[in-house]
């Protein structure tokens, strides 16, 4: 069935929720989130959204909360307004001349999404070609105060089910926890993530390469986003496989990772990539390529955690992906039911469109900033 939609309306929600445990990475420490709501109108009045889940910091990547707004403002809403499309993959072309802003484009793509597959009477992950009814889930750990605090920390998320822990890592905050964390799970799926900390200096090689020797799934973005040489050239000497996560924002970048042999494991995250629509091309070149897949976030409130399971339902997503219980990060989420994982598995919703209900009562009540066009 083809339906054309045109946006009338678009709304900007600067979100503020706290978390239930601080989290820190090698960059920095956080203990609550301001993310951008993104509400898009037709002409019948239905509704999508989106969310921009962008950091407030420019650590992870280039944008944070304020250019975020500042783009979607002026360059992205106004460019879907007015405009008549049939297809989601046609609304990023409407925005083609604005270069970057990765994390901005993904909050209003993933909306043309949600309003496409709810005109159409379907759920987000049937619009997107998904396979799967459940999706299974990890957890990403941050840095804690001790070994002894990682460990109480592990304990509580495999005793809650979860099959896969990755952990942040620093230099200064790696083989010795790592070590301890695989002497107390031996067969656990475990992960390091370093979010680009690492040189090849003589001892950070050092320890990356010590790392080879407890059976890790995968080492993720151990050298910053545009140092695909180093990457390669750490694969050339590690058995364990090297992912990729900041350095693959566009699908040109993945095909250099996989010119250069660089990526041996993808994880593909919605808004580093600027949507679904990308997120989605990036899981097919994957496949083609042989690599497997998983779905990262970035602490998304329920809107964009919906995203990220429908997703994760797409074949090639063969690896557990970040898509763990709404509970873990908020005491109470912006959608109703919050996204629930048994025992590591979390059931893709099979409700029209995004498969929750959006709380608006709470996201009124949490929104600090607010912008009708």
């Amino acid at each position: 069935m083809s339906t054309e939609l045109k946006v009338t309306a678009a709304r900007l929600h600067r979100v503020r929720l706290p978390l239930v445990h601080a989290f820190r990475t090698s960059s920095h420490r956080k203990t609550l989130l301001d993310h951008i709501l993104v509400e898009l109108e037709d002409a019948s009045g239905a509704v999508g959204w989106g969310e921009i889940a962008s950091p407030s910091d420019p650590y992870y990547a280039a944008e944070t909360v304020e250019t975020c707004w500042h783009i979607a403002e002026h360059y992205l809403l106004p460019a879907v307004l007015g405009q008549s499309w049939e297809r989601p993959e046609q609304v990023p072309q409407l925005w083609a001349k604005v270069r970057g802003h990765q994390f901005a484009k993904a909050g209003v793509d993933v909306a043309a999404w949600v309003l496409w597959a709810s005109a159409q009477g379907v759920p987000l992950a049937q619009a997107l070609g998904g396979t799967r009814s459940e999706v299974v889930a990890g957890v990403s750990l941050g840095i804690e105060p001790t070994i002894d605090d990682l460990l109480a920390e592990v304990d509580r998320q495999v005793a809650a089910g979860y099959p896969r822990v990755k952990l942040k890592i620093a230099p200064g905050w790696d083989v010795e926890p790592v070590r301890a964390v695989r002497a107390a799970h031996p067969g656990l799926d475990l992960h390091v993530d370093a979010n680009g900390i690492y040189s090849e200096a003589g001892e950070h090689l050092t320890a990356l390469r010590a790392l080879d020797e407890f059976g890790l799934t995968m080492i993720e973005q151990p050298f910053a986003p545009r140092n695909l040489l180093a990457h390669a050239r750490l694969q050339q000497v590690l058995r364990t496989p090297v992912c990729l996560d900041e350095s693959i924002e566009t699908l040109d970048d993945l095909e250099t990772a996989i010119a250069l042999e660089a990526v041996r494991v993808l994880n593909i995250k919605v808004s580093r990539m600027g949507g679904l629509t990308a997120a989605r091309a990036a899981h097919d070149r994957a496949q083609q390529a042989g690599i497997p897949v998983w779905c990262g976030g970035m602490h998304e409130f329920g809107i964009g955690r919906a995203a990220n399971v429908a997703i994760s339902s797409l074949p090639g997503f063969s690896l557990p992906s970040d898509v763990s219980a709404s509970e873990k990060y908020y005491a109470r989420d912006v959608i109703t039911p919050p996204v629930t994982a048994d025992n590591g598995v979390v059931r893709v919703p099979t409700a029209t469109g995004l498969g929750h209900t959006v709380d608006t009562g709470l996201i009124a009540a949490h929104t600090v900033a607010t912008l009708t066009l």
